[in-house]
């Protein structure tokens, strides 16, 4: 699935990257612990979460995200969108709440494979 599709399914609002929606990721990962995703994320490529500070990216770009999706409107300050794009990273925000943003991305056919049993 594309960044651009993702944009589409969650009507979300692109704040950094709009030249790389044509951008493929194959599985998704919610939360708003970035210990968790440290733990427990593999080959993900999109983050959704409502947690809004420069740790988000950080941890985004450790673990090889193409894209962050702050979901529930949530906008991150010109601080976190600017390291984002430093590190190359899509920001995006979308006024669903994480549980129906996964669920719609998950409909659509993008899967996560955070325990590797997937």
């Amino acid at each position: 699935m594309t960044l651009s599709q993702i944009k589409e399914i969650l009507s979300a609002t692109v704040l950094w990257g709009e030249d790389r929606l044509d951008r493929e990721v194959q599985a998704a990962c919610g939360s708003d612990f970035m210990s968790d995703v440290l733990a427990f994320v593999k080959n993900q490529a999109l983050l959704l979460t409502g947690l809004v500070n420069p740790q988000v990216v950080r941890t985004a770009d450790m673990v090889e995200m193409k894209c962050i999706v702050f979901v529930r409107g949530k906008q991150p300050g010109e601080d976190i969108v600017r390291l984002a794009e430093e590190r190359d990273i899509v920001v995006m925000s979308c006024p669903k709440r994480m549980y129906e943003a996964c669920g719609l991305l998950y409909y659509n056919g993008l899967r996560g494979y955070c325990d590797g049993n997937d």
